[in-house]
C-alpha cells in the first residue's frame, strides 16, 4: 500500500491544531481546578500524540521541544509537581510556542529563525525551572536475574519488566519515505531501549536485492511507562505495510485483569474489552477479525485463540474478558461516527444545492403553467425532496458558536493580567448553531467588543470595592435564536457608558450640534463613529478610536446589526443580531406594481388587507390601529420609487425584528419562496432597504428586503410625523405669565 506523504502530513498539521485547542482549553480550566486529574491527563496526551506524529516526520524541533513539555506534564501527573499560576502561564506559552513551530516547520517547511530560537531557548529555561528531576533518557537496564517469561514470538522471550517489540517492516517502506531507525529513535524518547536485535533473514541472494526494498526486522525490549496503545501510535503510518507484536511486561497482565473487571456493563464484544483496557490494539484487532474472517469454518476461527496464536494478547486476559463479556447483559449503545470533509467541499455542495433550487422553481412554474395534474403532482414531490435536500445541506455548515467563544478564555485572561482586573468570563448558549461562514467573519469584531468591554467597562477592583461591588468582574457571552436570526450578547458589570462623556467628544468632533437632542440609543450609536474615543489615554488595547467603527462595518456586511444598551454602575450589553445563513432561506415572495421582492419567512407575522377603513383612520399618516397597537407601514411602493399605480387591493405584511414591528404596504401576496441569496454588486451594496437578491424560476431577479433597515425606517418616520403634529398644537397653546 503506497502512503501520500504530503497528505500525512496535512493531516497531522491539523490534527495538532484541533490537540493544541483542546490543550489551551484544558490548562485555562486547570488553572482554577489544578486538582483535576483527567484534565492533567488530557493535556499530557495532547502533547504526547503532537511529538509523536512529528518524530514520524522527522520534525525535530517540534519533538525535541515538546519532549520537555512533556516531561513536565509528566511529573505533574505524577503529582511531582505542584500546579501554579507561574506554571500555567509557561504552559501556555510553550503552548503557542508549539503552534508556531507546527506552522514554520510542519506547514512552511523553514527552520526557525532568530526570534523563535531566542523564544525556543528562553521557554526551556521557563520550564527547566520547574523540573523537579532530570527528564528520562537513555540508560543501560538489564532484565532481572530472576524474571520468568511470559510468552513466546519466535523464539524471542518478553521478561516481567519489559516491554517487547517484534518488528518486520513491508518491502515498501523506504519507497514510501520512511526510515527505520526514526521509528527506534523516538521509542528512545518514551523511555529505555533496553535490547535491540537486528534481523536480516529476509535478505535476498544478491542477484535478487532490489535496494529499494526494505528487509529489516528488530526484536526490541523496552523499558517504559506508556501504554500499548501509545507505543502502537508509533508505528501509525507503516501500520499497513509491516507486521508489528506488542507483548507487554508481566506486571501488566494483572492491571490488564483489574481494568476489565472494573469496566461498566456493556455488551461489548471480546476485541472491544481487550482495546478499552489497552490489551490489544485496534489494529491487532482488525488483523484478528481479518483472519477470522479468511478462516470461518475451521476449528481455530474463535476470536480469542485467534489473537493468542498471533502473539497479540496473553491467553490470562482473554479468559479474563471472556468472564467479563458474560457477565453483560444489555446491548451497547453505538456511538456517533464523524467524517472530516474540507471546507471547500461543503461550499461547493451548497452552491450546487442553491442551482437545484432555482432549476426545480423553475419547473414548478412550467408545471402550473401546463395545467397538467400528474406532472404538478409529481413536480410537487421533487420540490418536497430538493427542500428536504436543503435543508440537510445547510445543517453541514452549521456550528455550535461555543468554540468561538471559548477562544476567549485565553483572552479574557492574558488581558485582564494586563490591566491588573480580576475578571471572570461566563459563558452561556453555546450550544446555539450558526452558519460556518458567519461563525468564520463574527470572530473580529466579537475580539473588539470584548477587550473593550475589559479596558473601558470593567472597573478595576479598587473602584468596584469603592461602589459597592465584588472586586471580581464578570463579563459574559451569550447567544441564543430569535425569529430566523441568531442574537449574540456581550455584556459586562462595569461603570456603563458615559453618556455626558461621549456627547462632549461627538461635540468636540463636529459629529454633532452643540444643541441636539439625541435619544440614548443615538447617543451609544457615536461610539461607532471612525476614529471616535473617549479613552484619556492610548494604551496596547485602546484609546487610537480604531476597532468599533470596524465592528459595524464587518457585522452590517453579514446583514447583521449591532445596538448597545448600557445603565450607569450596573454595566453595558452590546446585542449583536445576524443570519443564520449566507446561503439559502425560506422567502415570501410579494409583488409591487410590477416588481418582485422577497421577505425572510422567519420575520413575516402576519398578512392583513390594507381596508379603506384603516386608511381612513390613519388620518393621512403612515402607521393604523392593529388590533390596538400602533403599527407604522413603509409603503414600498414609494420608497423605491416605483412607476405605476397603486394596486385595486392592498396588503400589509407585518414583519418582526427585534422586538420591533411593522408593516410593508405591497400589491400581491405571492406565497412563500425558497431563496437562494445572490449577493448584489459593488454598485449596489449601499442600498437602503436591500439586502441582497435571487432568481426566480422564470429567470428575473427579485430583490431581498433589508427588513430590519425597514423597520428602522417605518420607526423613524413614525416618530417624525408625531413631533410634527405636536409641534402645532403646542404653539397654538396660551402662554400663561
Amino acid at each position: 500500500m503506497s502512503i501520500n506523504l504530503d497528505q500525512a502530513l496535512q493531516t497531522y498539521i491539523a490534527e495538532a491544531r484541533e490537540l493544541l485547542e483542546e490543550m489551551e482549553s484544558a490548562l485555562l480550566t486547570l488553572e482554577n481546578d489544578p486538582d483535576n486529574s483527567e484534565l492533567i491527563g488530557a493535556i499530557f496526551r495532547a502533547a504526547h500524540t503532537i511529538k509523536g506524529s512529528a518524530g514520524l516526520f522527522g520534525l525535530q524541533p517540534i519533538v525535541s521541544f515538546t519532549h520537555i513539555v512533556e516531561d513536565l506534564l509528566d511529573q505533574v501527573r505524577n503529582q511531582q509537581l505542584a500546579i501554579t499560576t507561574t506554571l500555567i502561564k509557561d504552559l501556555l506559552e510553550s503552548r503557542d510556542h508549539i503552534e508556531r513551530l507546527v506552522y514554520l516547520v510542519a506547514e512552511q517547511g523553514a527552520s526557525l529563525g532568530g526570534d523563535e530560537q531566542a523564544m525556543d531557548s528562553q521557554l526551556r529555561l521557563n520550564l527547566a525551572r520547574h523540573q523537579t528531576t532530570r527528564p528520562t533518557g537513555l540508560t543501560d537496564c538489564t532484565p532481572s536475574a530472576d524474571a520468568e517469561p511470559l510468552s513466546k514470538e519466535e523464539g524471542h522471550v518478553s521478561t516481567t519488566s519489559l516491554w517487547h517489540i517484534s518488528l518486520r517492516f513491508g518491502p515498501d517502506v523506504l519507497r514510501n519515505g520512511m526510515d527505520p531507525t526514526s521509528f527506534l529513535r523516538y521509542l528512545g524518547t518514551m523511555g529505555t531501549l533496553c535490547a535491540i536485535e537486528t534481523l536480516h533473514d529476509a535478505l535476498p541472494d544478491w542477484e535478487h536485492f532490489d535496494p529499494e526494498n526494505c528487509y529489516l526486522g528488530y526484536e526490541l525490549d523496552v523499558d517504559t511507562q506508556a501504554d500499548k496503545g501509545a507505543l502502537s501510535d508509533v508505528f501509525e503510518f507503516v501500520r499497513d505495510d509491516c507486521r508489528i507484536t506488542i507483548l507487554p511486561p508481566h506486571s501488566k497482565i494483572a492491571e490488564y485483569i483489574a481494568l476489565i473487571n472494573d469496566l461498566p456493563e456493556d455488551n461489548d464484544m471480546l476485541g472491544q474489552l481487550l482495546v478499552k483496557t489497552g490489551a490489544l490494539t485496534a489494529s491487532e484487532l482488525a488483523l484478528g477479525l481479518q483472519t477470522q474472517h479468511d478462516s470461518p469454518q475451521t476449528d481455530s476461527s474463535k476470536l480469542g485463540e485467534i489473537l493468542i496464536a498471533q502473539g497479540a494478547v496473553n491467553e490470562v486476559v482473554v479468559e479474563a474478558a471472556l468472564k467479563k463479556q458474560h457477565q453483560n447483559k444489555e446491548n451497547k449503545t453505538k456511538e456517533g461516527r464523524y467524517v472530516r470533509v474540507h471546507a471547500d467541499k461543503l461550499d461547493d455542495l451548497i452552491n450546487l444545492v442553491g442551482e437545484l433550487v432555482v432549476a426545480s422553481s423553475g419547473a414548478s412554474l412550467l408545471a402550473q403553467r401546463s395545467r397538467d395534474s400528474q406532472l404538478q403532482e409529481a413536480n410537487s414531490t421533487i420540490a418536497m425532496l430538493v427542500e428536504e435536500i436543503r435543508d440537510g445541506a445547510l445543517r453541514l455548515r452549521m456550528v455550535p458558536i461555543g468554540d468561538t467563544f471559548n477562544r476567549f478564555q485565553r483572552v479574557v485572561r492574558d488581558v485582564s493580567q494586563e490591566l491588573n482586573k480580576n475578571i471572570a468570563l461566563v459563558i452561556t448558549g453555546g450550544d446555539t448553531e450558526l452558519d460556518k461562514s458567519v461563525v468564520e467573519k463574527i470572530g473580529d469584531p466579537l475580539m473588539h467588543l470584548v477587550r473593550n468591554s475589559m479596558d473601558h467597562g470593567i472597573e478595576s477592583a479598587g473602584q468596584r470595592l469603592a461602589a459597592g461591588k465584588p472586586a471580581r468582574g464578570t463579563l459574559t457571552l451569550n447567544a441564543y435564536h430569535d425569529s430566523g436570526s441568531i442574537v449574540i450578547e456581550i455584556k459586562d458589570d462595569g461603570a456603563g457608558l458615559n453618556k455626558a462623556r461621549i456627547l462632549q467628544k461627538a461635540q468636540e468632533r463636529g459629529l454633532i450640534a452643540a444643541n441636539a437632542a439625541l435619544t440614548d440609543q443615538e447617543i451609544y450609536q457615536l461610539i461607532f463613529e471612525p476614529g471616535f474615543s473617549t479613552a484619556e489615554t492610548i494604551t496596547n488595547l485602546s484609546g487610537r478610536g480604531v476597532g468599533m467603527d470596524v465592528v459595524k462595518r464587518n457585522i452590517t456586511a453579514l446583514r447583521g446589526s449591532v445596538e448597545l444598551d448600557s445603565k450607569p454602575g450596573q454595566g453595558t450589553r452590546v446585542q449583536i443580531r445576524l443570519p443564520l445563513t449566507l446561503a439559502i432561506i425560506d422567502g415570501f415572495l410579494v409583488r409591487v406594481s410590477t416588481t418582485h421582492y422577497v421577505i425572510p419567512l422567519d420575520m413575516v407575522i402576519e398578512c392583513v388587507e390594507l381596508t379603506q377603513s384603516a386608511l381612513a383612520d390613519t388620518q393621512g399618516r403612515n402607521y393604523l390601529n392593529l388590533r390596538g397597537e400602533v403599527l407604522p407601514f413603509v409603503r414600498l411602493q414609494q420608497y423605491f420609487d416605483i412607476e405605476g399605480t397603486r394596486g385595486r387591493r392592498e396588503n400589509i405584511v407585518v414583519v418582526s425584528h427585534g422586538g420591533k414591528k411593522s408593516g410593508l404596504v405591497v400589491d400581491e401576496l405571492l406565497g412563500e419562496f425558497q431563496t437562494v441569496i445572490k449577493p448584489l454588486g459593488k454598485l449596489f451594496q449601499r442600498l437602503q432597504g436591500i439586502s441582497g437578491s435571487t432568481i426566480l424560476g422564470g429567470g428575473e431577479v427579485a430583490l431581498i428586503l433589508d427588513i430590519p433597515s425597514l423597520i428602522q425606517h417605518a420607526i423613524d418616520q413614525e416618530l417624525s410625523q408625531l413631533s410634527q403634529y405636536a409641534l402645532p398644537r403646542q404653539q397654538t397653546q396660551p402662554r400663561v405669565n
